[in-house]
């Protein structure tokens, strides 16, 4: 196996293990991350892996949203000697650029500034290569990176050069290719976008969101919740096919005679990966059969911006009411307006539970369903997501996007099934997840309203 250094964006700590490990699932080849626990602190800038061949270190570079750079790994250390000891044992991978490759140093930190003189300093210190092409610093041939990681140092107000050279750890190889995925998250900016709400999710999580499906040609992919079509425009940009409902079918629509999902999709030029929007509750879907799609991918509204809803009455009608509509219903006038289906809220623990079950009918064997899941801080338990499934299903990555009081959790689930399971009823949900557990997300609505506060907690007395 062959190692490479990957720098992070400085952003989504959770999530960057999970997208290393779909993109190497996509693409059929191993991952073997670092042996020690320590080593693999998502919240670190910096991480060696090891892989097969260079073209897989590739890959990365060039799909996952959260890999800044790639580089051969040459050595690391906690020390400059350690370093060096570790870049000499690995002369054959350097030794082919001494005699006429115009070279390039840098000397850089993870939230340090490092004084030129030491990054001279440095430089000199790998003499040792004897490198004998022309220094380039703009156009050269291959580029040597030299990166000190320091501990975490956030909130500490200290002097432009404090701390230099107390790192923790320092790496050092030669660049592959800089990331381009990253690009992306200026493609799909949202106020650029032709058509978005205030729902519409930022394009740097709908892309790894796009990631975690496994996005590809010649996937099919549904987004049971579409709104203004977030996800669709990312999976559709790595090939996938997209189908889109939604019970509201005026968030896929918008003004104007041509849907404002199909109208953001061109801007895209991926119009004609959009197969279908169809207006319908998921809980009433007209799926007939299952095993259809690669993935399902969301975000259901949780009633911060949109609360969710479901076909049906908050209150049953009147004997009195009851026989009026059907007398309408038996008998419609010609002047009449277009029948409106009632709604009533959908708690989110409930739909939740219903989505897992849609998923294991829907999907094919290994098919990915991937959704967030708002969560409350202080009172979330790993059990708050393994209370949600199913037989044949199994949770393969669980991501925190912290808020604070509150979070959203991005979830991936897999079918590790090849039975084929009925079309779920959606119903009677209720006495099954409160008899078992109640998770931190049930009515969550309310929750965030109230500031998210404790039912034991009590008002301070105040003093006159």
């Amino acid at each position: 196996m062959l190692q490479y250094l990957l720098i992070f964006a400085d952003v989504h700590h959770e999530f960057r293990i999970p997208e290393l490990q779909s993109i190497a699932e996509l693409h059929g080849f191993p991952l073997n991350l670092p042996e020690s626990l320590e080593d693999q602190d998502p919240t670190r800038p910096y991480m060696v892996v090891s892989l097969q061949q260079e073209e897989h270190a590739l890959i990365f570079a060039r799909r996952c949203i959260l890999v800044k750079s790639v580089y051969e790994f040459y050595g690391q250390g906690p020390t400059y000697d350690e370093v060096h000891a570790c870049t000499q044992a690995n002369e054959t991978k350097w030794a082919r650029y001494v005699p006429d490759t115009s070279f390039r140093f840098i000397v850089t930190a993870h939230k340090h500034k490092i004084p030129q003189s030491r990054q001279r300093a440095v430089v000199e210190s790998f003499a040792y290569m004897g490198l004998l092409g022309k220094i380039d610093m703009k156009h050269p041939q291959i580029l040597f990176g030299c990166f000190e990681e320091y501990e975490n140092r956030n909130g500490v107000i200290r002097s432009k050069h404090e701390g230099d050279e107390h790192f923790r750890q320092v790496y050092f190889g030669r660049l592959l290719e800089e990331g381009s995925a990253r690009q992306l998250i200026g493609k799909f900016d949202v106020k650029k976008r032709a058509y978005y709400g205030n729902t519409s999710m930022e394009a740097e999580i709908s892309l790894l969101m796009a990631n975690q499906t496994l996005a590809a040609p010649g996937k099919l992919v549904y987004d049971p919740f579409m709104g203004t079509g977030s996800m669709a425009y990312t999976t559709s940009h790595f090939g996938a096919l997209i189908f889109g409902s939604d019970i509201d079918g005026r968030q896929m629509r918008g003004k104007g005679t041509t849907p404002g999902v199909i109208r953001a999709a061109r801007q895209y030029g991926t119009e004609s990966r959009i197969l279908d929007l169809c207006t319908f509750d998921v809980t009433r879907n007209p799926w007939r059969c299952g095993g259809l799609f690669d993935a399902i991918v969301t975000d259901p509204p949780y009633g911060v911006r949109a609360g969710a809803k479901r076909l049906g009455r908050k209150k049953e009608l009147t004997e009195e009411q009851l026989k009026t509509m059907l007398e309408f219903r038996n008998s419609p006038r010609a002047d009449d307006q277009p029948y409106i289906p009632p709604t009533k809220p959908y708690e989110l623990s409930h739909l939740a539970v219903d989505l897992v079950l849609l998923a294991r009918h829907l999907l094919r064997p290994g098919g990915r369903l991937v959704f967030f899941l708002p969560t409350v801080t202080d009172e979330y338990e790993e059990l708050d997501v393994q209370s949600m499934l199913c037989d044949g299903m199994e949770v393969i990555a669980n991501s925190l996007q912290d808020f604070g009081s509150w979070g959203r959790r991005l979830v991936t689930v897999r079918k590790s099934t090849d039975q084929d399971y009925s079309r779920p009823s959606f119903e009677h949900q209720e006495s099954t997840l409160e008899a078992t557990h109640i998770p931190a997300h049930k009515d969550f609505r309310e929750k965030y309203f109230q500031g998210f506060k404790r039912e034991d907690e009590t008002p301070k007395a105040t003093s006159d």
